[in-house]
């Protein structure tokens, strides 16, 4: 069970760097990090479609880790699609700001 919760790795990734990134004065430091984080939600939704496409086929040789890449990939996409809906609503409120 331990091993399972291990494995959620892109939601702890993504925490652990914010958490332990520095404010610096370099422009790109914010896109890096959603650049890879989104690689990392697209390569979880890549290993999730070959995990029920091995399902469908009757090729998958351990249910349990298949259900755990679908499961994992469903929730890493509703959390970046949380950070996209809050980045949205900031920009919103930005933008209404007057100067």
């Amino acid at each position: 069970m331990q091993n399972s919760i291990n494995d959620l790795s892109g939601i702890n990734s993504i925490d652990k760097k914010l958490d332990n990134s520095k404010p610096q004065s370099k422009g790109g430091d914010f896109s890096e990090v959603l650049k890879k984080s989104l690689g990392e939600v697209n390569q979880t939704q890549i290993k999730a479609d070959k995990a029920m496409a091995d399902i469908a086929t009757g090729e998958v040789k351990n249910l349990h880790q298949a259900a755990l890449a679908i499961g994992k990939a469903e929730t890493s996409m509703k959390v970046m699609l949380e950070i996209r809906n809050k980045a949205l609503s900031a920009y919103k409120e930005i933008a209404r700001t007057q100067l």
